[in-house]
């Protein structure tokens, strides 16, 4: 999928469930799980445990849905993502060399920023879109609004600070998508271990997202 192909269906989609977690089996669950409400990005974070392998194994599964990486630290960790088969990359920061070499493979990369100027940079590099992060850290959904008027013609995806009751303010301030994590999985569902056969609970929290799918 072409990067003009992948931010269509983001924009269709809007949510991008981010996965992280200490236990390959747990992660394979919670991806199963938001799946299997309807959530068609599914982020592993490269420090999940085994992630390469995780991420394979969740392409093979789900063919129809895009899966890809994110916590890219570094170029190496990014080249290894791109052999795995990550479908998409995101990073905390803005690296112009890691940019470049996810644009020259062909893969979607959307790296964090912080202030207009790194965002600016960030997509003139050639950034599919751009990660505004922290967002909580920056006022939330008014600093996001705020930057439409200068730089709206840069698909943003404001991360940590996203919530199921916030997301959808966050879509109406010019978000072309968000990223969910922790609010996707409350601690005390994970450390229940709900099974792929056993998956209610989660499928309620991921049914909450559907106004802004």
């Amino acid at each position: 999928m072409n990067h003009q192909s992948w931010l269509k269906q983001l924009k269709k989609h809007r949510a991008i469930a981010v996965i992280r977690s200490s236990e390959k089996e747990l992660a394979w669950q919670m991806a199963s799980a938001v799946a299997a409400g309807g959530i068609q990005f599914i982020e592993i974070t490269w420090n999940t445990h085994k992630a390469a392998e995780l991420i394979a194994e969740l392409r093979s599964e789900f063919p129809t849905f895009s899966i890809g990486t994110g916590t890219l630290l570094n170029l190496e960790q990014l080249q290894q993502a791109i052999d795995c088969g990550a479908q998409f990359l995101f990073t905390p920061h803005t690296d112009l060399t890691m940019v470049k070499t996810a644009v020259d493979a062909g893969v979607p990369i959307v790296p964090g920023a912080f202030s207009p100027t790194e965002i600016v940079t960030a997509w003139q590099a050639g950034a599919t879109c751009v990660k505004v992060f922290p967002i909580s850290a920056l006022g939330g959904a008014a600093y996001l609004k705020s930057l439409q008027g200068p730089l709206g013609h840069i698909p943003l995806i404001p991360t940590g600070g996203v919530t199921l009751e916030n997301a959808k303010v966050f879509i109406d301030a010019g978000a072309i998508a968000v990223g969910l994590a922790g609010d996707l999985f409350p601690k005390h569902l994970v450390n229940s271990r709900v099974r792929r056969s056993d998956n209610s609970r989660y499928l309620q929290l991921c049914d909450r997202d559907a106004p802004y799918h």
